[in-house]
């Protein structure tokens, strides 16, 4: 049986590579900026003495992406902020391939779209080298996150990583990807 492509992954084949190596005069498609990971990060913050708290966000998390997290820890202790060497501060997720995509449709065309106040992305949020970092306040616009979950709310990050070399070309790829993208 032969693997699924998945939807976004064919359209950038077929309508985004094309229309990328046209718009910057590449003579090499493997020049042409692509996508190399999503990484999905919770930090726990306040919540870190609390295993069950962080035992949800792990659930909620592998819910969203479709893959278990990894615990992060902390590197050192401060004080300041009750925080010890070892102590669990958060979970994140690195995807790559088939679940990459998957991911990015659902964000694009459902997440994002049910945000409360979303009026797009702003284009400060692409970083010099192409790379999109966005913070997402509230885990309840995946739909995957279910009712009963929702009386623990907590933010996440998602950096979504490119091969581009600068912003005007990650921007470009964001676009037409289908980013809401402010103007």
């Amino acid at each position: 049986m032969k693997p699924r492509t998945p939807r976004l992954l064919e359209k950038y084949r077929t309508e985004i590579a094309p229309a990328l190596r046209k718009q910057f005069g590449y003579k090499n498609s493997m020049a042409v900026p692509r996508i190399m990971k999503v990484v999905v990060n919770v930090g726990v913050g306040r919540m870190a003495k609390d295993t069950k708290f962080i035992e949800k966000v792990e659930h909620d998390i592998m819910h969203i992406t479709g893959q278990k997290p990894s615990r992060r820890v902390a590197t050192k202790s401060i004080a300041g902020f009750k925080l010890r060497e070892g102590m669990q501060v958060g979970v994140a997720v690195t995807l790559r391939a088939t679940r990459m995509y998957d991911f990015i449709d659902r964000l694009i065309a459902v997440a994002l779209p049910r945000a409360r106040d979303f009026h797009g992305l702003k284009p400060t949020s692409i970083d010099a080298t192409g790379n999109l970092n966005m913070g997402i306040r509230e885990q309840n616009i995946f739909p995957e996150v279910t009712y009963e979950s929702l009386k623990d709310i907590f933010s996440l990050q998602v950096t979504i990583t490119t091969t581009a070399k600068t912003r005007k070309e990650g921007e470009a790829l964001f676009r037409l990807l289908g980013f809401p993208l402010a103007v």
